[in-house]
């Protein structure tokens, strides 16, 4: 069945009502007809299975038949990713929504070409959020990752996030290996982490001045192999053994 998402702000069971580009996709791309069912979701682990009663020019009319609500992930995977050149970034943001991750923040490192103004940041924002909610109807997760604004890893460690655990990308040799670090947060807390942080560099890898703050706010330095991984290759990757490790 078609998915659509409808906003948590305009969630409401007893009229549930698509927003204009919904309609659109669905109307004029879709061609969806009257007696069809579909699924639509509220990016909050909500979906409710409806049936289309009638459909106009402009808008649908959706009779609820049923819905349920999805647990949240066993852990909320947030990834603090530098913004790659071209279009990788909504790569990583499809990929990551597709692997679980919960909350996606791009990074301004001072490493990152691309440049990004307080305008065009909002723009970029919305940009993502939206290729997030496209990956989310596709793969059938009802748990909509949040994209934030771009901020520079100063910014972002400055409001002070709260995680169980926190780990960062690095090339540097103090770097350990995932299960290594996994093993030891489970063998001193005694339980897998329910809420953890993995940060991604740019291409060359953030600055030593950055690595040294995000240890000192205390990140952990993570290897990724022997081989150099591009940087959008890269948060697949920690975010897959995340997934795999954590979210299972």
């Amino acid at each position: 069945m078609h998915r659509f998402y409808i906003s948590p702000d305009s969630w409401n069971l007893d009229r549930l009502v698509l927003d204009e580009a919904e309609t659109h996709h669905a109307i004029d791309v879709l061609r969806i007809q009257p007696g069809e069912r579909a699924v639509v979701f509220n990016g909050l682990g909500v979906e409710a299975t409806v049936e289309v009663s009638a459909v106009t020019k402009r808008s649908l009319e959706l009779k609820r038949l049923q819905h349920a609500k999805t647990p949240p992930l066993a852990c909320r995977i947030t990834l603090g990713q530098a913004i790659p050149k071209g279009k990788n970034m909504d790569l990583i943001v499809q990929k990551a929504t597709e692997l679980g991750a919960a909350t996606i923040v791009p990074l301004l490192s001072e490493r990152t070409v691309v440049q990004v103004d307080s305008e065009d940041s909002a723009r970029k924002q919305e940009k993502w959020q939206a290729v997030a909610v496209e990956a989310a109807k596709q793969c059938g997760q009802n748990w909509l990752p949040a994209v934030h604004a771009a901020v520079t890893p100063k910014e972002f460690f400055q409001t002070g996030p709260r995680f169980d655990l926190m780990l960062i990308a690095s090339l540097q040799p103090d770097a350990r290996h995932f299960k290594e670090v996994l093993a030891e947060h489970l063998a001193i807390v005694g339980k897998k982490p329910a809420n953890v942080l993995v940060l991604v560099g740019p291409e060359g890898d953030f600055t030593p001045a950055e690595l040294g703050l995000a240890k000192s706010s205390g990140c952990r330095p993570i290897t990724l192999g022997p081989i150099v991984l591009r940087t959008e290759t890269a948060a697949l990757y920690c975010l897959s053994i995340l997934s795999y490790e954590l979210l299972g």
